[in-house]
């Protein structure tokens, strides 16, 4: 399973196994730093998947919370799986940490729910398209800069030809068909880009037409990250300017699957929102 390859994946299960057996063993962040000889905080950053964590602070974790020795080892050789590079690793110098903890995300991902507004989702991108959305976010960057963060896109993207690729739903609205990003020239190859990817069975695009009125996730674009196994919770990721959240609260996630799924009864079926896509590319 993909969610075997990724080490931020491995990392997020250690982390919930950790939080897990420090409150069953009724010990604080602080009581297992002062242990550890570190502070609370780092306890906490363990705990919530942000930061990697040795298999010697591990072992000692489980000591203090009981943890029979025969119990132990596989939870250490997590750890030591957690702190492997993933494949992202090599555009280190172009991405921020938590960008770089989405991707190892998305790469496990069995399915990939989307919902965009103004912009062709990152995955169903092309090349010229990216380029020109990445450059129009790094005013007066260098080219070099620019290149290497078009690259980092396209890597992103054979995962949906692999063998058992994930399976990828994208709810878009309408302005992200009609904004010319690049001219009506580069949104003509985009869109006949995405009538291609659609074709393939596990790839599905649904548009949300001008016409259909308000919906609860109106200009909030958020992404929905699914795990094959069920020890990997969903999460959610959101997006800014200038920063990234992860939504892992059980409750929480539920309630923007919930939002999804009225985004894919409020949009066109699969048939018209290809077909509407069709009608924007021959107006252009």
């Amino acid at each position: 399973m993909a969610s075997e390859q990724s080490p931020t994946v491995r990392r997020r299960r250690l982390a919930l196994e950790l939080r897990r057996l420090r409150e069953a063993a009724k010990l604080t962040c602080e009581e297992v730093g002062e242990h550890l000889e570190c502070s609370a905080s780092k306890i906490s950053r363990v705990e919530t998947g942000r930061v990697s964590v040795s298999p010697r602070d591990v072992r000692d974790m489980l000591e203090l919370y009981g943890v029979p020795p025969q119990e132990r080892e596989s939870l250490v050789q997590l750890a030591r799986d957690s702190r492997q590079k993933g494949w992202w690793h090599a555009y280190s110098d172009t991405i921020q940490p938590q960008f770089a903890t989405y991707l190892g995300l998305e790469s496990a991902a069995s399915e990939i729910r989307i919902y965009e507004v103004s912009l062709i989702p990152g995955l169903l991108q092309t090349a010229d398209y990216a380029r020109t959305v990445i450059s129009s976010g790094l005013m007066n960057s260098p080219a070099e800069d620019i290149d290497r963060r078009v690259a980092l896109r396209m890597a992103r993207q054979p995962a949906l030809t692999r063998n058992d690729p994930p399976r990828l739903w994208a709810v878009v609205d309408e302005a992200a068909l009609r904004r010319r990003v690049g001219g009506a020239g580069l949104m003509r190859l985009q869109l006949e880009h995405l009538l291609e990817l659609v074709s393939l069975k596990n790839v599905a695009v649904q548009v949300i037409p001008f016409g259909g009125g308000a919906h609860p996730a109106m200009g909030r674009p958020f992404i929905i990250l699914v795990f094959p196994e069920r020890v990997d919770p969903d999460v959610v990721y959101l997006e800014d300017l200038t920063s990234a959240l992860y939504v892992e609260d059980v409750d929480e996630v539920d309630r923007y699957n919930v939002f999804f799924n009225h985004l894919r009864a409020t949009a066109l079926s699969f048939d018209d929102s290809a077909a509407l896509i069709t009608s924007v590319l021959k107006e252009m």
